[in-house]
C-alpha cells in the first residue's frame, strides 16, 4: 500500500497486476472538432457478462489487499462499538398522536414509533427491518394523514431512487389491500386536509423493445414526471392524473398541500439549480371536488404564479390567498416574501436579506409565529420572528452545530429541534413557544457509551484559496495535539449544487481520531451553499476549477499549519464530492497520500445521458455545448488520468496516491460506469501500459452490492461488512491468478512469531532486572519511543520499558521492515543517536543557552518527522492507508 508516512526508505509492495480491461479503440466521440476515445463505453452495459467479469475481478484484488489489513478486526469491534446506540428523530404530531423514528443501536433500519400525547406509551407502528431478510430494502418516505388515521410509505430496493408506496392503517396497523403505487421517484407524499387520499409523482414505467422492465438496474434518461392523486382503498390504474406538460419532458414535479388544505402547490424545475416554477390549485374551488375529475380525461386547473426559471420558491405558510415564500429572488443569501395570488404581480419583503447570514429555512409555528433559522459563517442561529411583520421577537441560543430538522405547524404550540455537532450525537430540543418567551428543554439526548467528548476539541479555520479568497474549514482532532507535521488527516469536501457542509456525528472518524490518531476536517469550499447563492455560483460552470483550487489550498494549509504531510493526508468525498476528489488526485498527485472517492461523477463529458444526470447541466454545463465542452473537457476526471511528471529522484512522488473508488450496483443516480471506466482508465494509463511502472500505490475499487446511491445500507450492513474484506482461501487462490498479492503470513506462522516475542519478552526482562539505574539520556530515549508509539497500537502506549515497546511494536506490524530485523531497537537506537548526532551541534549553534533536555525535544521533533526513522517505515502502509481503506470499505459515508 502506498506510503503515508514520511518514508523514503520504505519498501514498497511490489506493482500489482491488475484484471485485463479490453480497450475498444474504435470507439471515438467528435466533440465540436475535437476527438476524443471512450474505450471502455462497453462498461456503460451494465448487464452484460463483460462488466459482471470486470467488476468480479476488480472485487478479488480490492478484497486481498485490504485483507493485508492487520487493524480490520479491532476497527470492525471499534464501529459495531460505537453504532451500538439509542438514536432517535424529532417527533411529529398529527391529529393527537406523536409519530417518530427510533433505532434501538444495531438494528438495521429505524422503526416508526407512534404515541398518544408525549406522555403516552410508545408503540411500534412500522418496522422496516422486516422489509426483506438481507435489509437491503429499506424506508425512502413518509407521509401520515393529518388526522393521524392513515401512514402512507414508499420502500426503496436495494437503494434504487424507484419507489413503491404502500398505506397502513395506524389504529389496527393494518395495510389496505389495493393501495399499491409503483414507479414512483423524486416525489414527496402530499395528503389532502380530509384524509382520502394523497398527491405523488412518478415517471411511466421503464420499458425495453416495448416490455416493461422488471429487474436490473435502470440507466434509461428519466423523462416525463407526472403528478397525480391517490384516493385510498382504489387500484393505482383508478388514480387521477393532476398535471403531466409533454412538450417540456424534463420538468420535475413536487406536489404540496397548504396547511389549511386549500391549495396544493407545484412547484416545477427542470434541473438541480436553485430554480422553479410555481404553480397553484384552489381544491376548494372544484365543482365536485377531487372526487369529480375520476374518470375525466381532464387535469387539475393550476394558475401559474410563477411562469419563468427565475428564482427559488418554497412556502412557508398561507392566510387564505395571502402566501408567504422563502425565496432568493434578488437575494443570494434568501429572503422571505409575501404576495396575494389575486394580485400575483405585486410582491412585498416580509423578512428581507441579510447582510451577511444565510436564511436557510423558516417555519411557521403557533399561529403567526415564525422560527427562522440562519447559518452565519456556516454556524447556526435561530430566531423567533413575527409571521405577519418579520420582527424579530427572541433569539433562541443555540451551541455550535447543525439544526437537522425543525417538527411544528401553526395548530400546536411546540416545536421540536433536532441538533447535532462533531462531538455531539445528537439532542432534541422540545421549544414552548405558546409562552412569551420561547422555552427551549432537552426532550432526548443521543449518548454513545465509550466515547468522551472532552478528549476532542472542533474549530473552525479559514485559510486562502489560489485567488485568495478566505475559505472556512472545520478541524476536529485529539485536545492539545502538537503540530508537527505528523497526524494522519482526513479531509473532506463537496463543493457543488449550493450544498452546506455543517458539522454532523460521524463513528467512523471519531473511530479513526481515537484509534488512529487522526485529524478530521471538512472545508467549506465555494460551490456550496454556506454563505448562499453568490458562493455556489462561485463554484459551478466556468468556474468549477475553484472547487478544486480550493480544496487543494485546504490540503496545503494543513500541511503549512503543521497538522499533517503530503504522504499523511488522506481526502474523501462522496457524489459530486468524489468528482472532487478525483480532479485533485489528477491536478496534485503529489499533495495526497491516499484519496477515497465514493459514487462520483468521473465522465463530464456523458453524465447527461444517465437517469437523471441531465438535471446537473446547471452546475456542470454540457458537453453538447461547444463552451461548456472546453470547460468539462479540462477537469473530467476520465479524460484527465495522467503519469506525474518526473521531479527529483523521488520514485514515490511519480505515482497517484493510494486510491480507493467506491461505487454500488444500483445507484440509479450516479451509474456505476463512472467508476468502472475511471477505475480502468487509471489503472492502464498509470499501471498496466507501462513495462515498469513506478505506480506502487494502488488502485483499487469496492462495488458494494444491492446498494445504491446511499440508500439500502444499514447500521447492520455498515458495521459488520468488515468480514468481506477478510477472503477465504479460494479468494486469495483467484487473487494471485490476476496477480494481486495474496495475504502472505498464515495463522500458524503469526503464532509462532508471537511465541518467539514472547520468549524474547521474557528474556529482556530478565536482562531489565540486572541492569543498574538508566542514565538521564536513556530514561529520555525511553519517553521518545513510547510517545512515537502513541498513535500506533493501545497495548503499545501501555509498555513498560522502551524494549517491551520495540517488541510490542514488533507484534503489531509483524510483515513490516522492524519486525523481520533480528535487533529493531539497535537500529531504532542507531537512527535516533545518528540524528542527534548530526542536529545536536546545528541546534546548539542556532538556539544557544537551552538545556540538553530542550535539545533533546527539539531533536525528537525533528526525527519524528524524518524519512530515516524506522518508526515511520512501520507506521506507513498498515497504520494508516490499509485502516483508513478498510473503515471506509466497512462504512460508506455517502451524500
Amino acid at each position: 500500500m502506498g506510503s503515508l508516512a514520511a518514508a523514503a526508505a520504505d519498501q514498497p509492495l511490489p506493482p500489482l497486476r491488475y484484471p485485463p480491461a479490453r480497450r475498444d479503440g474504435d470507439i471515438v466521440d467528435d466533440y465540436h472538432g475535437v476527438l476524443v476515445p471512450d474505450p471502455y463505453r462497453w462498461m456503460e452495459e451494465l448487464e452484460s457478462e463483460e462488466v459482471k467479469e470486470f467488476v468480479d475481478a476488480q472485487a478479488t484484488v480490492a478484497d486481498a489487499v485490504l485483507s493485508i489489513c492487520g487493524h480490520r478486526g479491532r476497527l470492525r469491534e471499534q464501529l459495531t462499538a460505537l453504532f451500538d446506540h439509542p438514536r432517535y428523530r424529532a417527533p411529529f404530531k398529527r391529529g393527537g398522536s406523536y409519530f417518530y423514528f427510533h433505532n434501538a443501536g444495531l438494528q438495521p433500519h429505524s422503526t416508526i414509533y407512534v404515541q398518544n400525547g408525549l406522555g403516552g406509551e410508545p408503540d411500534v407502528l412500522l418496522d422496516p427491518n422486516t422489509f426483506s431478510d438481507d435489509a437491503t430494502v429499506s424506508l425512502a418516505m413518509v407521509g401520515v394523514s393529518d388526522d393521524g388515521e392513515h401512514l402512507a410509505y414508499g420502500t426503496s430496493a436495494s437503494g434504487s431512487d424507484w419507489v413503491t408506496i404502500r398505506v397502513i392503517r395506524v389504529r389496527d396497523r393494518q395495510h389496505l389491500r389495493r393501495d399499491e403505487l409503483s414507479w414512483v421517484k423524486f416525489s414527496r407524499i402530499a395528503w389532502t386536509g380530509d384524509g382520502k387520499g394523497f398527491f405523488y409523482s412518478r415517471f411511466p414505467a421503464p420499458k425495453h423493445n416495448g416490455a416493461v422492465l422488471s429487474s436490473g438496474i435502470k440507466t434509461s434518461v428519466n423523462l416525463n414526471h407526472e403528478v397525480y392523486y391517490h384516493f385510498l382503498g382504489t387500484d393505482q390504474s383508478e388514480d387521477v392524473l393532476c398535471w403531466e406538460d409533454p412538450d417540456h419532458p424534463k420538468y420535475i414535479y413536487t406536489p404540496e398541500v397548504s396547511e389549511d388544505g386549500k391549495y396544493v402547490i407545484l412547484s416545477v424545475a427542470e434541473t438541480s439549480e436553485p430554480v422553479n416554477k410555481l404553480y397553484y390549485c384552489d381544491l376548494s374551488a372544484l365543482p365536485d371536488g377531487l372526487q369529480g375529475m375520476k374518470g375525466s380525461h381532464g387535469m387539475l386547473p393550476f394558475v401559474k404564479l410563477v411562469d419563468e426559471f427565475e428564482a427559488y420558491y418554497a412556502l412557508t405558510a398561507n392566510d387564505d390567498t395571502q402566501f408567504t415564500f422563502l425565496t432568493n429572488k434578488d437575494a443570494p443569501k434568501y429572503k422571505l416574501s409575501r404576495v396575494d395570488i389575486n394580485e400575483p404581480h405585486v410582491w412585498m419583503d416580509v423578512l428581507p436579506e441579510d447582510e451577511k447570514a444565510v436564511l436557510e429555512s423558516a417555519s411557521a409555528v403557533h399561529g403567526d409565529k415564525l422560527l427562522v433559522n440562519y447559518l452565519s459563517d456556516v454556524r447556526y442561529v435561530l430566531q423567533m420572528r413575527s409571521l405577519v411583520t418579520g420582527e424579530l421577537l427572541h433569539d433562541i441560543p443555540i451551541d455550535i452545530g447543525s439544526v437537522n430538522g425543525i417538527s411544528g405547524r401553526r395548530v400546536d404550540s411546540e416545536v421540536f429541534i433536532e441538533f447535532a455537532s462533531f462531538l455531539t450525537p445528537g439532542i432534541i430540543y422540545r421549544c414552548d413557544v405558546s409562552k412569551e418567551t420561547p422555552e427551549m428543554n432537552i426532550y432526548r439526548e443521543i449518548s454513545v457509551a465509550g466515547f468522551d467528548r472532552t478528549e476532542f476539541e472542533a474549530k473552525q479555520v479559514f485559510y486562502p484559496s489560489k485567488d485568495g479568497t478566505k475559505i472556512p474549514m472545520f478541524v476536529v482532532s485529539k485536545k492539545n495535539i502538537v503540530l508537527d507535521g505528523s497526524h494522519p488527516t482526513l479531509l473532506y469536501g463537496y463543493g457543488g449544487f449550493g450544498m452546506n457542509m455543517t458539522p454532523h456525528f460521524s463513528v467512523p472518524r471519531i473511530v479513526l481520531m481515537r484509534n488512529l490518531g487522526f485529524v478530521s476536517c471538512i472545508a467549506n469550499i465555494r460551490g456550496g451553499g454556506e454563505y448562499g447563492e453568490d458562493w455556489h455560483r462561485a463554484g459551478s460552470l466556468s468556474n468549477k476549477q475553484n472547487c478544486f483550487d480550493d480544496f487543494i489550498a485546504a490540503g496545503e494549509f494543513l500541511v503549512s499549519a503543521g497538522y499533517t504531510n503530503p504522504d499523511r493526508l488522506c481526502i474523501e468525498g462522496g457524489s459530486n464530492g468524489g468528482l472532487l476528489v478525483a480532479a485533485c488526485i489528477n491536478q496534485r498527485p503529489d499533495l495526497f497520500g491516499c484519496a477515497l472517492a465514493h459514487v462520483g461523477v468521473m465522465d463530464m463529458l456523458r453524465f447527461h445521458k444517465f437517469t437523471i444526470g441531465r438535471a446537473w447541466t446547471c452546475d456542470f454545463g454540457c458537453s453538447e455545448n461547444e463552451e461548456e465542452f472546453q470547460w468539462l473537457i479540462k477537469y473530467s476526471p476520465l479524460h484527465n488520468v495522467r503519469r506525474p511528471t518526473e521531479k527529483g529522484g523521488d520514485r514515490r512522488r511519480l505515482q497517484y496516491p493510494s486510491t480507493m473508488l467506491l461505487t454500488a450496483d444500483h445507484d440509479d443516480r450516479v451509474v456505476p460506469s463512472h467508476t468502472l471506466k475511471f477505475l480502468a482508465t487509471m489503472q492502464h494509463v498509470l499501471c498496466t501500459s507501462l513495462e515498469d511502472s513506478p505506480q506502487t500505490n494502488p488502485i483499487i475499487a469496492r462495488i458494494d452490492r444491492k446498494s445504491g446511491h446511499g440508500c439500502g445500507r444499514s447500521t447492520q450492513k455498515i458495521a459488520a461488512s468488515a468480514s468481506a474484506s477478510a477472503p477465504s482461501k479460494s479468494a486469495a487462490r483467484k487473487a494471485s491468478r490476476v496477480g494481486a498479492p495474496a495475504p502472505k503470513v498464515t495463522e500458524a506462522e503469526l503464532a509462532r512469531r508471537r511465541e518467539e516475542e514472547r520468549l524474547r519478552l521474557e528474556r529482556e526482562a530478565e536482562v531489565s532486572k540486572k541492569r543498574a539505574a538508566r542514565t538521564a539520556e536513556e530514561e529520555e530515549y525511553e519517553r521518545v519511543v513510547l510517545v512515537a508509539n502513541t498513535n500506533r497500537d493501545d497495548s503499545i502506549i501501555e509498555a513498560r520499558s522502551v524494549d517491551e515497546a520495540i517488541v510490542r511494536m514488533s507484534l503489531v506490524d509483524s510483515e513490516a521492515a522492524l519486525a523481520t530485523d533480528k535487533h529493531p531497537e539497535r537500529r531504532l537506537k542507531a537512527s535516533f543517536k545518528a540524528f542527534e548526532e548530526a542536529e545536536l551541534p546545528k541546534l546548539k549553534e542556532e538556539k544557544p543557552g537551552l538545556t540538553l533536555h530542550q535539545y533533546k525535544d527539539m531533536i525528537w521533533k525533528l526525527w519524528k518527522k524524518s524519512p530515516d526513522n524506522p518508526l515511520n517505515q512501520v507506521c506507513s502502509h498498515k497504520d494508516i492507508s490499509f485502516s483508513l481503506f478498510m473503515l471506509f470499505s466497512m462504512a460508506h459515508p455517502r451524500l
